[in-house]
Parts: structure tokens; sequence; C-alpha cells
């Protein structure tokens, strides 16, 4: 359990590492470039970046269940949004179940393990 938790949280800085170092690139990724304001590279940074790099410190830092189990929930709020957008706004398909699936498939670890 312990390895499974400091992995999928090492995954979870991995991917906010993209967001936070790489803002282009992972927007190019999610079909997201800039066209007319660099603000949306400010919001790769931020919410797609930094929040997931400390998260993920914060919660082999604190090592605690409920530490890791709230990684669960923001992976579980991120594959719910990809869900309900899949329905409402007609993204590719393809990005979001990949995307989603990811997201979704650590949710599940964290909050399985923790909960």
């Amino acid at each position: 359990m312990d390895t499974i938790n400091l992995i999928s949280s090492l995954m979870t800085i991995g991917f906010g590492l993209f967001g936070f170092v790489a803002p282009r690139y992972t927007a190019s990724a999610l079909d997201l470039e800039p066209t007319t304001s660099t603000m949306g590279l400010s919001e790769m940074r931020a919410s797609v970046g930094g929040l997931f790099v400390i998260a993920g410190c914060a919660a082999i830092w604190l090592d605690q269940p409920l530490g890791y189990a709230m990684l669960g929930f923001a992976f579980a709020g991120a594959a719910l949004g990809r869900a309900i957008s899949l329905i409402l706004d007609k993204p590719p398909v393809r990005k979001v179940l990949i995307f989603g699936g990811i997201e979704c498939a650590l949710a599940v670890v964290f909050l399985y393990l923790n909960l």
C-alpha cells in the first residue's frame, strides 16, 4: 500500500510537472494552444501544474491516508468534469478517454487504498 501510494503520488507530481515547466507542450497536448493571450499558459502552470505538484508532494510529506485520499478526490473531480464535458461539449473522445481514464484509475487507487 505504501509503495502504491508513493508511486501514484510521484505520477501526480510528474504529470503536474508537465504543466508547470512545459505549459506550451501541455496546452498543445490538450488542444489548448494560446491564440490571443498567454493567460492560458499561466493557467497551465497553476491548475494543471503547480496544483498537482504541490498536492503530490504534500501527500508524500504528510504520509497519511487522508492526504492520499484527497488526491483521489481531486482526480475523481477531474474525471467527473471530463465525463460531463464528453456529454455537453463533445471534445475529442479518444483524448477524453485517455486522460479521463488515467484520472479515474488514480482516483480509484488513492480512494480504495486510503479510505
